[in-house]
């Protein structure tokens, strides 16, 4: 059984690599060895994430997905989570979450085929539910936050995020050296989008 991990954190600031324990133990505790990662930082609400569409390019029938939390895969509006399970669904992956028990199942080989479609077809509603969850867990997170920040900046407080401003010199310095953008995200470890910030700043100026 070919096992591909997939580890995602939302901003540079977070380490991805944070679970990997974590899935490395799950896997062992049945017999599995992960055979190959993907990680990436990246927002959960977008469709643009690389490293999991890669897993799914190189991925074959009967691959397991294996992830920390069904948040990890999704934080995607409705139709957004629906096109990446459909791509999943066709290429016949089988997604396992560690908080997800009715997916563990998906890690055993089973020779009762009913019992298998049986497992699969709760394991799928059960993700529906989990994503769905997931993005109402952002959606209210976000509101909150743009309550408070309006509230800040009406008592004059907010003053946002501070710029990297050391690492996003050394972004538009490879830029200048004419410098992929994926090489830059694996020199500074940012995302693309901060690569497309700077160099948009660079362009206007």
């Amino acid at each position: 059984m070919f096992v591909r991990a997939y580890l995602r954190a939302s901003t540079d600031e977070q380490d991805a690599n944070r679970a990997r324990e974590q899935l490395k133990a799950f896997a062992a505790e049945r017999g599995l060895t992960i055979a190959a990662w993907y990680v990436e930082n990246v927002s959960g609400t977008t469709l643009e994430r690389p490293e999991l569409f890669r897993l799914i390019a190189d991925a074959h029938p009967g691959d397991l997905l294996l992830i920390e939390q069904v948040d990890r895969l999704s934080r995607l509006k409705k139709d957004d989570w629906h096109r990446l399970r459909d791509q999943l669904n066709a290429r016949r992956i089988r997604v396992v979450a560690l908080d997800l028990p009715t997916s563990w199942a998906m890690a055993t080989n089973s020779s009762d085929e009913f019992m298998a479609r049986m497992f699969e077809a709760i394991n799928n509603m059960m993700l529906d539910v989990l994503a769905a969850v997931a993005r109402k867990d952002y959606d209210d997170r976000r509101r909150r936050q743009m309550q408070g920040q309006a509230k800040a900046k009406a008592e004059g407080k907010y003053r946002g995020r501070p710029e990297d401003t050391k690492r996003n010199a050394g972004i538009a310095s490879l830029l200048s050296e004419g410098r992929s953008w994926s090489f830059i995200q694996d020199m500074t470890g940012c995302s693309r989008a901060t690569v497309a910030k700077v160099a948009k700043r660079m362009a206007s100026a």
